[in-house]
């Protein structure tokens, strides 16, 4: 393991019980944890945490190893080395890589709407080279917008956009505004930029485009919740000419996740009827969700 760690920001949100370590999607940071994970500590030990580059904690190359090094160092710290990672999207992700390469402490994985943009034989219905050149222009377009600098009168914009966002999706505004808050940083030259960076938020997006999920996932020989959000968010700026591809997409990973059920009983599957902004939209499902995967774990 790599020991080339930083220091993560951490909100300790209290309770007892089997302990769980929260981790946020790539762009955002513990904020969005806010609504969930007071549900959750009413019967758990609940950290959540900045990932490096995110939030307030400091900047580090994004490796993948480093960013696992940083978590262990935080349940070291913390003395809980053996809790159950949760994640959301990104942090799903990084939930499974840690508990596979923590085996012999790690109970499970929880991984909440974490499955990446997929391989293109994943595509129902789209030949693969067609589903290829879509997804590159979605990493494309990704990649264009890591490390966003926020213009004069931006952050205004910004906020703006999560107000219209609260009311399409009944999240409460308060929660959003924190979320952007969070995220957006004064640089050295005085600009305001999304974090991660620039130059970390490409190494971030590399990494994840280095994931083969689904190998990851049957990799897994202890117990592993899948949450699978059931709707998709509306009106995606930049994304809503795919839809197409979404739809491919969508149809993909319902056979594909069904079929790893079928074939791994350790894995369970939990169709939530949210968007991939769960966390804070559908926040009880969620932690329903968590807790009952959580006390089977208690049981076994």
């Amino acid at each position: 393991m790599i020991r080339d760690h930083v220091a993560l920001a951490v909100h300790d949100h209290g309770g007892k019980g089997t302990p769980l370590l929260l981790l946020h999607g790539a762009g955002r940071s513990l904020a969005d944890w806010a609504a969930v994970a007071p549900l959750l500590a009413r019967h758990h030990r609940v950290l959540a945490v900045d990932l490096r580059g995110h939030g307030f904690s400091p900047d580090g190359s994004w490796r993948i190893p480093e960013v696992l090094a940083d978590i262990e160092a935080v349940l070291d710290t913390y003395g809980i080395p053996g809790a159950l990672p949760v994640g959301h999207s990104l942090g799903g992700m990084l939930a499974v890589r840690y508990a596979l390469d923590h085996a012999e402490i790690t109970p499970g994985a929880v991984n909440l709407d974490g499955f990446g943009w997929g391989r293109p034989g994943q595509y129902v219905g789209l030949e693969p080279a067609h589903a290829e050149e879509r997804l590159a222009q979605i990493r494309e377009l990704a990649a264009t917008a890591a490390g966003q600098v926020v213009p004069p009168g931006g952050l205004k914009d910004l906020l703006a956009q999560q107000r219209e966002m609260s009311a399409q999706l009944g999240i409460p505004y308060e929660l959003l505004e924190a979320g952007v808050r969070r995220s957006v940083h004064e640089r050295a030259d005085g600009q305001l930029e999304l974090r991660p960076g620039r130059e970390h938020a490409l190494e971030m997006l590399a990494e994840i485009d280095s994931l083969d999920l689904f190998a990851l996932f049957r990799r897994m020989d202890r117990p592993l919740l899948l949450g699978r959000a059931l709707r998709p968010v509306p009106s995606i700026p930049g994304l809503d000419r795919f839809g197409e591809l979404m739809d491919a997409y969508a149809k993909g990973l319902a056979r594909d996740l069904t079929e790893l059920a079928d074939s791994r009983p350790e894995v369970t599957v939990a169709d939530l009827d949210a968007t991939h902004a769960m966390l804070l939209e559908k926040p009880r499902p969620v932690a329903d969700a968590v807790l009952g995967f959580a006390a089977g774990l208690s049981a076994d």
